[in-house]
């Protein structure tokens, strides 16, 4: 397996990403992870529709926490035809409860953790940590990615806007 050095840190410390690194205009991997009824949910499902993907470390630290939300308060403002799902390593039954406290009901939160089938198709799996790095895909209708947002340093938060700015480039 591919393995990019550098790519990304946390507190400053390098770490290693396994999978190749996905690039907008490359056609968006599928691949299976689990809802939080531990029920196995295909990427290839949300064909036709806008899809955000937001990898994060762990909903239980505070950056994936006002990251998701972020995300959860935005998806009220955007079109139907948007789906914003973040990923992590979580457990099905920590997200589930986490969304519960954090009263997160816009984003679907799938969790990798069975098989890193998302982190290795997406380039996003951190060797050292077997956690998701902090990244930001934006997918077409078409299953096409038209935006990646890689976040250098693990504790800081994405680019918001430069996000929205993809998804509502491809909304109009």
């Amino acid at each position: 397996m591919e393995e990019r050095s550098g790519v990304v840190t946390m507190k400053g410390n390098p770490l290693t990403l396994l999978g190749g690194e996905v690039k907008a205009g490359d056609q968006a991997p599928d691949f299976v992870v689990m809802d939080n009824d531990l029920q196995p949910v295909r990427f290839s499902s949300y064909s036709g529709k806008i899809v955000v993907i937001s990898a994060v470390p762990s909903l239980d630290t505070p950056v994936c926490d006002m990251e998701t939300r972020r995300f959860n308060d935005e998806a009220g403002r955007l079109s139907d035809d948007v789906v914003i799902l973040t990923i992590s390593m979580d457990l099905p039954f920590a997200q589930k409860r986490w969304c519960g406290a954090a009263g997160v009901d816009r984003v679907v939160t799938l969790s990798d953790y069975r098989d890193a089938e998302f982190g290795k198709a997406y380039g996003a799996l951190i060797k050292e940590l077997r956690l998701l790095a902090r990244m930001v895909f934006v997918v077409d209708q078409s299953g096409v990615v038209r935006y990646v947002q890689t976040v250098k340093e693990l504790t800081h938060e994405p680019d918001y806007e430069a996000v929205l700015a993809a998804v509502r480039a491809l909304a109009n």
